[in-house]
């Protein structure tokens, strides 16, 4: 089955394609500017051109549905289901948290906790088990403070993601690792996206949001 994955909840602007489990093509490129609108559809036919393959033996799309960038899950989210009406074929969403733990499973951590920067001292994070990747503690928006997370002082974790580096600022937690510079990557999305199909986990595209975890927010110009 050949499936095209879109990840563009984070500064990375990622595209996959896949035959099953086999990964054929990933284009990405982290910016600081978030350059999914110029870039996402140009990465979509270099990573099928990569593939070898052309947009219509597409069988699913499959998306990293957030939480993460308002802007860049709605760029997602639109190009996903305009390449899944023109196909006909299925939407398959998957937390982009999810993707950023699957390289650091089995890596002797006992918990693997994303940290998806939403500015100020705010975070989109979930716990997860370092060794089966199983979701120990649900998606959620959480305020950094020094006491945040101390209830894991006694485990080995490793804190993922741009918002890494203000945790490592202020939480006291000084036998945990953290890694600033990992992203949601469409290549990771490959695994879910395959269990969830197996078990008819589609998406109905006529009501499908992205993630967005809490509401949009935008900045007023001063006239």
């Amino acid at each position: 089955m050949k499936i095209l994955y879109l990840e563009t909840s984070s500064k990375n602007c990622s595209v996959a394609v896949s035959d099953n489990e086999r990964l054929l093509c990933l284009c990405e490129e982290v910016s600081e500017n978030y350059k999914q609108s110029e870039s996402l559809h140009t990465y979509v036919e270099w990573a099928l051109e990569g593939a070898g393959i052309s947009l219509k033996e597409i069988e699913a799309v499959s998306l990293g549905k957030g939480p993460g960038s308002y802007t860049g899950l709605r760029i997602g989210a639109s190009s996903a289901k305009g390449f899944c009406y023109g196909l006909k074929v299925p939407l398959i969403a998957v937390n982009s948290l999810e993707s950023m733990i699957e390289p650091f499973l089995g890596q002797n951590y006992d918990l693997i906790v994303p940290l998806v920067d939403a500015r100020r001292m705010e975070v989109y994070t979930a716990t997860y088990d370092g060794q089966t990747g199983k979701e120990i503690s649900e998606t959620e928006a959480k305020i950094l403070d020094e006491t945040s997370f101390e209830e894991l002082k006694d485990k080995k974790v490793v804190f993922l993601g741009d918002g890494a580096r203000k945790a490592k600022e202020i939480l006291n937690l000084p036998d945990a690792d953290f890694k600033e510079d990992v992203y949601p990557s469409a290549q990771y999305l490959i695994k879910r996206t395959l269990e969830k199909i197996e078990n008819k986990e589609v998406e109905d595209m006529a009501y499908f949001e992205p993630f967005y975890l809490k509401d949009f927010h935008g900045v007023k110009k001063k006239s």
